[in-house]
């Protein structure tokens, strides 16, 4: 399953609806060379939303209609996006201003089952079904997986499959070898400064 955002950077989408909320934290421009944010230019910021809704309605079951945007709603979008990417960053920071809401109907299907359905028009729309998956991610223990490369100059999100959950870069070879060079280097100046 192609996700136009993840792809570009190389990284494994994360498992079922997450993978959606990892392609929308991975719009943005990061990555080196960097890449464009697919949430600038209004007909691929609705590429990308159309195919990215359309893939989380298959993996999760989930009908989504079409998403209409207009320019406010990219902007409103965009900052969506760096709440998460922040949210994803700082788990554990109280001191992060409150963040946007959205609406969600709870449903009860003909199974007995209770579903979330994103509620909504404009950038909320595409908001709503990734608030619903990173709350399903909360409860099945799987949100603190979602990272963001610990390389500043990269930043990608990506999902860490490491037994302990202890990865911190999208990929060791790239960006942590790098980061890891860096900082031997810094280490042996202060040394030979000393």
């Amino acid at each position: 399953m192609s996700r136009s955002a993840t792809v570009r950077y190389a990284v494994d989408p994360a498992p079922d609806g997450l993978a959606f909320v990892q392609d929308l934290m991975n719009t943005v421009s990061a990555g080196k060379p960097r890449t464009r944010d697919l949430l600038t230019d209004p007909g691929e910021a609705r590429a990308w939303v159309d195919q990215a809704l359309a893939q989380w309605s298959r993996a999760t079951g989930e009908r989504m209609p079409h998403v209409e945007l207009g320019p406010q709603d990219l902007e409103e979008l965009r900052s969506f996006r760096d709440d998460l990417r922040r949210t994803a960053h700082h788990r554990r920071d109280d001191t992060l201003p409150p963040r946007r809401s959205v609406a969600v109907a709870m449903r009860l299907d003909g199974s007995g089952e209770v579903r979330p359905e994103p509620r909504g028009t404009g950038w909320r729309r595409v908001a709503a079904p990734a608030l619903i998956e990173v709350f399903r991610a909360q409860r099945a223990g799987t949100w603190q997986r979602l990272k963001l490369c610990r390389n500043d100059r990269c930043g990608t999100a990506f999902f860490d499959r490491s037994r302990n959950n202890s990865g911190g870069w999208h990929d060791v070879r790239v960006c942590g070898n790098a980061a890891n060079l860096r900082a031997y280097r810094a280490r042996r100046r202060a040394q030979n400064a000393s």
